[in-house]
């Protein structure tokens, strides 16, 4: 049965050789994913699914990647990510504008 996993790309380092290592964040871990080019190096992510995962790094897009039964990784789902800080900033912020309304208005009472 293949199965799945949920995060975002937090980091990732491409080297000469053509390598890619990718540090994907997901419940509360960071696991490291790679491509290699060199067939003697453990690489887990084809160059394309490597380079794709690479281009979500300091956006919002959230990946889910599909693994297959062998533990290889078969295609990659993105998805615009709910910013849970930006929700709580605007909730603030929303906050503060409606207690200035409160003082303004017993101000003017």
């Amino acid at each position: 049965m293949a199965t799945s996993i949920f995060g975002e790309v937090i980091r990732v380092r491409k080297f000469t050789n053509g390598d890619i290592e990718i540090d994907f964040h997901h419940e509360e871990q960071i696991t490291e994913y790679r491509y290699s080019a060199d067939p003697s190096r453990l690489g887990n992510f084809t160059k394309e699914l490597a380079e794709t995962l690479a281009s979500t790094l300091d956006t919002t897009i959230c990946v889910e990647i599909f693994f297959q039964d062998d533990g290889i990784p078969s295609h990659l789902e993105l998805e615009q990510c709910d910013d849970e800080e930006d929700d709580e900033e605007d909730d603030e912020e929303d906050d503060e504008e409606d207690d200035e309304d409160d003082d303004e208005e017993r101000i003017n009472e």
